[in-house]
């Protein structure tokens, strides 16, 4: 079973990704975490990515791209994963089905965690004090993003739409009541 988290920044896929790895007994990659291990480790993946995070902006496709495949590659035998933070772009998510082919798996269901703009913003900023992120820490780099998100990745829900592997949940209340509607969608697979 592969899970695509989808949503806008703040909308809670780490969160929930870590309760479905605990409940469902499958992996969880977030490129968000990868690439912020890479810079916390100063390597060049992780100098290259800096620029990119600290103002917002997307990673480019083949970096990205090329994580990903290596960690499908690592654990074409696991049970399943949830993605989180990946595919964000159209490009991604074709080279995403390409990668999933070549070990004869397949995305099975993307669900996007929809929450109001006001509400995400509130959230990062929270999540800014505790995380220390300077991408969480300053409302303009945080509209920035939220910008960028709706620019240039909301429309990769339109791929899976497309493929009817879409689920779209309310993404407000607590964290059982969000957890509560993607388990169901998910134990309907």
């Amino acid at each position: 079973m592969n899970i695509v988290l989808f949503g806008a920044p703040g909308c809670g896929k780490g969160t929930q990704a870590q309760r479905l790895k605990t409940h469902y007994g499958i992996e969880h990659v977030s490129t968000g975490e990868v690439i912020r291990s890479e810079i916390r480790r100063g390597t060049e993946l992780g100098r290259s990515m800096e620029h990119y995070i600290s103002t917002g902006r997307l990673a480019p496709d083949e970096v990205v791209i090329g994580m990903i495949a290596n960690y499908v590659a690592e654990h074409k035998n696991a049970k399943g994963c949830i993605f989180d933070g990946f595919p964000r772009t159209t490009v991604q998510a074709r080279a995403f089905d390409q990668i999933l082919a070549q070990h004869g798996l397949i995305v099975d269901i993307m669900i996007d965690i929809q929450v109001p703009e006001e509400e995400l913003i509130r959230r990062i900023l929270l999540r800014g004090k505790d995380s220390g992120r300077a991408d969480d820490a300053s409302e303009e780099v945080i509209r920035d993003r939220l910008a960028v998100y709706h620019r240039q990745t909301a429309i990769v829900s339109d791929f899976y739409k497309t493929q009817e592997k879409y689920a779209s949940i309310d993404g407000s209340g607590t964290m059982d009541e969000v957890f509560g509607r993607i388990a169901a969608i998910i134990d309907t697979l």
